[in-house]
């Protein structure tokens, strides 16, 4: 019996169980289920670095389709921790494709579950809320694997970033261009470099605990405040460190989880969502303009939207057409703003790249 026929089980946290085949490695594996309702970029979401800790239901039917390709990442390497799907494909059709998805998942030492019902486990997780979850194509003892998942901690309170930074500082980008940014990296996706970049900018990405003075050291006209994983309210030195730099008075933007931090420095409150937004196709209202976007999201945690509107700091740029949600923000008397979603959209439209102008204009005006 090949892999992709040996049997494979799911077990939720509230009981739940799916039964299927196995794909990519053999194995048990842990982590919090999330679904994400794109198309297409597989790839790019099996290596962003937000999606540590978790284990993705991919709600398109076929996954797989087009094989893996070397630049088609966010980072480098697969930071989920688990696939589930309804049809994971071993054949694929790209003629350019270095691989097979299962390959890719066996050498990443991903264990992953199909021939799953993932209609109905969507329709599940968004009425029962995120929950953690076991996939296993080695033990199928339901009560072990009970015991197993009952040692995994939740993400409500998890400090996850700084498992995925960098662990040493690096540059990208022309040494002579004038404008310099440094970025603070609690689980950087590379096309958000690459947007900074190809619009002329210098960037120095950071450890997510380096200690300000070596952030100034690079002399940065602009910070950057990145996406990653996990809670940000568990990221307290985070929040202490871009306190220090809003005292600056240079222009700082932040993307997703920078985004809560950005709200969480200007003392409002951030919550868990019962089960998050991912997928590339999620309307967005700009306030300021008047125009919606349609965005690339994955984020489990947002802003409170009360806490924003009780604030003398802080005013909301962009909101969630579907539920209201908060996903935009800027700072008033300062040159800071964010953003809940992914305007570098990588896999997704771009609508929202306009923002990185928007910050490399603020950075021109502040230097002058």
């Amino acid at each position: 019996m090949s892999d992709t026929q040996a049997p494979a089980i799911l077990l939720l946290e509230d009981g739940t169980v799916c039964t299927g085949k196995a794909f990519g490695a053999i194995g048990t594996t842990t982590g919090e289920i999330c679904f994400n309702t794109g198309m297409t970029g597989y790839q790019e979401v099996f290596t962003d670095p937000s999606y540590y800790g978790q284990i993705v239901i991919m709600n398109a039917v076929h996954v797989g389709n087009y094989g893996v390709l070397d630049e088609d990442v966010e980072s480098d390497s697969v930071k989920i921790l688990g696939v589930i799907a309804k049809n994971l494909n071993e054949n694929y059709s790209r003629r350019k494709a270095v691989g097979s998805l299962d390959a890719y998942l066996k050498k990443n030492n991903i264990v992953s579950i199909h021939d799953v019902d993932t209609r109905a486990l969507v329709t599940h997780v968004r009425t029962k809320g995120a929950m953690n979850c076991i996939i296993s194509s080695e033990i199928f003892d339901i009560e072990a694997l009970k015991k197993r998942l009952a040692t995994v901690p939740s993400m409500n309170g998890l400090e996850l970033a700084s498992k995925v930074s960098t662990k040493e500082a690096y540059e990208s980008g022309d040494p002579q261009s004038p404008i310099r940014i440094a970025v603070m990296d609690y689980g950087i996706k590379r096309n958000i470099l690459k947007c900074m970049t190809d619009r002329g900018a210098y960037v120095k990405v950071f450890p997510a605990k380096t200690p300000l003075e070596e952030v100034k050291a690079f002399n940065p006209d602009g910070y950057f405040i990145s996406n990653g994983p996990g809670d940000p309210a568990a990221m307290d030195y985070a929040v202490a460190q871009l306190q220090q730099i809003l005292d600056e008075e240079k222009p700082v933007f932040g993307i997703c989880l920078g985004h809560q931090l950005l709200a969480l420095a200007n003392g409002i409150a951030t919550f868990k969502m019962h089960h998050g937004h991912r997928g590339l196709n999620h309307p967005v209202k700009n306030l300021i303009t008047g125009r919606s976007e349609i965005t690339t999201q994955n984020h489990g945690f947002g802003v409170d939207p009360d806490s924003v509107k009780a604030s003398d700091l802080v005013e909301v740029t962009h909101v969630n057409l579907n539920d209201q949600s908060v996903e935009g923000i800027r700072v008033k008397n300062k040159p800071a703003f964010s953003v809940q979603y992914h305007p570098e959209s990588t896999p997704g439209p771009h609508d929202s790249r306009y923002l990185f102008d928007d910050f490399m204009q603020m950075i021109h005006a502040s230097k002058n």
